[in-house]
């Protein structure tokens, strides 16, 4: 089983304290494009999940634009100040063998920590990072590939 987590590209400040509708900076576009060209051909996902903030959705289209017919699940559970360990919980219930799930640091970085049982390691804007595990478990992940965009 493959499981795909990737941090969002590059955004613009909140306004007035707004988090939600914080869109991509021209470089968060880059990072992204650069970050979805990195994953299509080494990732088959089954499913798509992404945060419900428009920063982690503008980043999942680019790696859409690769899979086209591949469904989005939009969970709750993965935004910024989410408990990782609720968000591998969610996600050790889905039924799919390769899963790309698109956030926010903390949460992602906390996602990881649970997952291979190693401290936390923020990620990068636009950062991914591939792992290998038989079931979706804390403790049980391998990581296998990291990618980490250069714009």
């Amino acid at each position: 089983m493959q499981l795909t987590l990737v941090r969002h590209g590059e955004a613009v400040p909140p306004v007035d304290g707004n988090d939600i509708k914080r869109p991509l900076t021209e470089r968060g576009h880059l990072q992204a494009a650069e970050t979805a060209e990195f994953l299509k051909n080494r990732i088959q996902p089954d499913v798509f999940v992404v945060s419900p903030l428009l920063r982690a959705q503008e980043t999942l289209s680019y790696i859409q634009k690769n899979f086209p017919d591949v469904p989005v699940v939009v969970c709750n559970a993965v935004k910024p100040d989410d408990d990782g360990r609720v968000a591998v919980e969610w996600l050790s219930y889905l039924p799919y063998e390769s899963v790309v799930v698109v956030c926010h640091m903390n949460v992602v970085a906390y996602m990881e920590s649970v997952l291979i049982e190693e401290s936390f390691h923020p990620f990068a804007l636009a950062e991914a990072r591939l792992y290998e595990q038989a079931v979706i478990a804390p403790g049980l992940s391998v990581k296998t590939t990291v990618f980490i965009p250069e714009s």
